[in-house]
């Protein structure tokens, strides 16, 4: 990928109404682009970063044994009014009307829609249990978006809803789940924890919430990693973990929601199947999210500096990129296309600055979007032989050949 064909424009200037870092520097790095209150367009380089993070959500969803579909985001007003959910979800609710004046919303969640699918084609104890995830666009009407995709009105999300025949079968589930995501939250290089929480709107017995560890997380948790033991502060009775350990105390951004919901969307809904009596039973359900739009965010709150966005190289939109430093006395740009072209052919995803740029503009764009290898190429390295490879987390800096290079990144 050559940067002078790239659509990418970053910004020195921060827009005066974003708080946040995450913020402040997604709309900077040229990842969004605000298009109304609570509502943003996902530029090439964002992108990249969604398709990452999707990537992995993905393999280990099919990996835990659930099934991909995907649902209609809006719905209309009858499921949701089954549940009882269409007065009680108030204004977040975004309700629209069609041209026959049906009410329909534009979905917030997918539990009714999921239920109402599966009474539909689940019949028998033999079809249980089953899991089935999606990642869909939501809306939430937002009284005072803020804080960029972190609090938005429209935003990408996976959610997955398992059904079964018991509380065991649910119970074995949702520990499934739980392993699920902690190596998803893992994979994607994030410092998380998994922590006691309240069922909240959603309703059910159990619940947890998996929390990115950042000073500007909404939310407050208590922890004790020795006795393997979080929860949000409204959870906890005592100073002390269960077992009498020293809690610490931190700011986390939820990124993931998973519930035990019980048979409350299924008794609601009418959905029964027959056991090995052969009575009609409402099965148990479980319900999981995780905020793919919301990871970004929470990554970078997690993993930046005062020159920008320092990721994780498992959610980096490219993970290396070549700096050519202009000089009118030479042709670098030729070289640069040759250890492009060298490192594209061992499967890395590689960008290479070719713009009529300065150096300093160079430096801090690539600072900017903080892409986690750099490979600088000059007229004086090029003359005594060596490239320079620097590793943009620590600001490390290696004079390398080019076959110690491509033998240092291919490894």
């Amino acid at each position: 990928m050559e940067l002078s064909k790239y659509p990418l424009r970053t910004y020195k200037d921060t827009p005066s109404d974003a708080e946040l870092i995450s913020h402040r520097l997604m709309l900077r790095s040229g990842l969004i682009k605000k298009l109304a209150s609570g509502l943003f367009t996902w530029m090439p380089l964002g992108l990249r970063v969604i398709r990452k993070i999707e990537g992995i959500v993905r393999r280990e969803l099919d990996s835990s044994g659930a099934y991909e579909l995907l649902m209609p985001a809006v719905q209309p007003s009858e499921l949701w009014k089954e549940t009882g959910r269409w007065e009680e979800y108030g204004n977040l609710l975004l309700r629209i009307q069609d041209r026959h004046e049906r009410f329909f919303c534009f979905g917030p969640t997918h539990e009714e829609v999921i239920t109402d699918i599966v009474r539909k084609e689940i019949t028998s104890y033999k079809q249980l249990p089953v899991n089935f995830y999606q990642i869909q666009t939501k809306f939430r009407d937002e009284i005072r978006p803020r804080y960029g995709v972190m609090r938005a009105r429209e935003f990408l999300m996976k959610d997955a809803y398992s059904f079964h025949l018991d509380q065991k079968s649910l119970e074995d589930e949702y520990e499934n789940m739980g392993n699920a995501y902690n190596n998803i939250f893992s994979n994607l290089g994030l410092n998380f924890r998994k922590v006691t929480a309240n069922s909240g709107e959603i309703g059910g017995s159990m619940s947890h919430e998996y929390h990115v560890l950042a000073d500007s997380g909404e939310d407050e948790i208590a922890y004790c990693d020795e006795e393997d033991f979080a929860a949000n502060v409204e959870m906890i009775e005592s100073k002390k973990a269960p077992d009498g350990g020293k809690l610490s105390f931190a700011r986390g951004i939820e990124v993931g929601h998973i519930f035990q919901l019980g048979d409350k969307y299924s008794k609601s809904m009418g959905l029964t199947v027959l056991n090995k009596e052969g009575k009609s039973v409402s099965p148990m359900m479980g319900c999981y999210g995780i905020g793919i739009s919301r990871i970004v965010a929470a990554s970078i709150e997690q993993n930046h500096d005062d020159k920008g966005i320092i990721w994780p190289g498992e959610i980096a939109p490219f993970e290396i990129i070549i700096i050519v430093l202009n000089d009118k006395s030479s042709d670098l740009t030729a070289k640069g296309q040759e250890i492009y072209n060298s490192i594209k052919a061992i499967g890395k995803e590689v960008v290479i600055d070719d713009r009529d740029e300065r150096a300093g503009v160079k430096f801090a764009e690539a600072d900017l979007i903080g892409i986690p290898q750099q490979i600088v190429l000059s007229k004086r390295g090029i003359d005594q032989g060596t490239i320079e490879l620097v590793d943009r987390r620590t600001g490390n800096k290696e004079d390398l050949s080019i076959e110690d290079l491509i033998q240092r990144i291919s490894s």
